[in-house]
């Protein structure tokens, strides 16, 4: 059993085959012909910290499939308070069908897939995002110029060395896609996220630059990017990010205008308007963060089905009808039939 932890656990074979997969349900969904194809299946959602478009995407997902997703906040739960990860995790596996799981640290998120019987799908830690970079990368192929190939693409991260950063390095790289991140040289992508984009890089074909030259950087995007300057617990060195950061690192009208005129805004969202983007910019005619934020929902259908549909139960009409007809008998015997 597979779970959906981060893109490195698939080939780019996999990955592919998902963006189809994703392409294929966005179009039933758009002409109202999406198959309920997880049809009582149920999906655990646990969050540890609050969220837009991943809690939102996934419950609208599975409903849209027939399916039903559970909330579950601390407070709700016992996640290794008052019992520990194993005994949630077996617990939930015994109830759903998969279980979805946003934490603040990614040894939670492993703990959690270690012990659980369904799938278990990373819905962000401290180190990763994968269900955004599916979506992003799916979007890219969207928006991409038609006469280029995936493999053609320059997608360049201007910020920090964030979870979406390491997700989209590693993604794009694994695909044989051209990445780079640029930051001051404190906050680039550390060496073993280099690493593994380096490895990916020798078998896909794909390159990875790290740079602090943004201008540089951009002159042959088809993409730029960019997130949060600070992540949960960093509050403390708001000031010191900020000042590190602003204003080169910025990505306002003077950096968008360097890049080519073709290339497209990207933020995952949620965004600090006027702090790692301008208004200006995030509101460009370029710009399709909103369109990444829609096809997080076209994504999590993807992700949901790829994992849950092959396991689902599908019994016969026979058997259905012989459960049907022994559970009617009991009710009626025991006068708790309909009058």
């Amino acid at each position: 059993m597979k779970h959906f932890l981060d893109t490195q656990d698939f080939s780019r074979s996999e990955l592919m085959d998902l963006m189809l997969l994703i392409g294929l349900l966005k179009r039933a969904d758009k002409q109202g012909a999406l198959p309920k194809l997880l049809a009582g299946a149920s999906l655990g959602m646990i969050f540890e910290e609050p969220s837009t478009r991943t809690r939102v995407s996934f419950e609208v997902a599975m409903t849209k499939l027939g399916g039903h997703a559970l909330y579950l906040k601390p407070g709700e739960i016992h996640l290794g308070v008052r019992e520990n990860i194993k005994d949630t995790s077996q617990v939930i596996s015994r109830m759903v069908d998969a279980i979805e799981a946003r934490t603040l640290k990614n040894q939670t998120l492993l703990d959690l897939a270690a012990n659980a019987t369904v799938p278990v799908i990373n819905g962000l830690t401290d180190y990763n995002h994968p269900t955004q970079v599916v979506c992003d990368v799916f979007t890219m192929l969207e928006h991409k110029l038609p006469e280029k190939e995936l493999s053609d693409l320059r997608v360049v991260f201007i910020g920090d060395a964030t979870n979406v950063c390491a997700s989209l390095l590693m993604m794009c790289t694994r695909m044989g896609m051209h990445f780079t991140h640029v930051a001051p040289a404190r906050y680039q992508a550390p060496e073993a996220w280099q690493k593994i984009g380096r490895d990916n890089c020798a078998q896909s074909g794909g390159s990875l630059t790290i740079t602090d030259d943004p201008l540089a950087a951009v002159r042959d995007a088809d993409f730029l990017y960019t997130d949060l300057w600070w992540w949960v617990g960093q509050e403390d060195e708001i000031p010191e990010r900020r000042a590190a950061f602003m204003p080169r690192y910025q990505v306002n009208a003077e950096l968008f205008a360097a890049a080519p005129k073709h290339a497209k805004m990207m933020h995952c969202l949620p965004a600090s308007r006027g702090v790692e983007a301008t208004d200006e910019v995030l509101d460009h005619p370029r710009s399709i963060i909103y369109d990444q934020a829609e096809n997080r929902l076209h994504a999590e259908k993807a992700i949901l089905v790829k994992f849950i549909y092959p396991r689902l139960r599908k019994a016969p009409d026979e058997l259905k009808q012989w459960h049907a007809g022994r559970i009617q008998s009991f009710l009626t015997g025991h006068g708790l039939d309909l009058p």
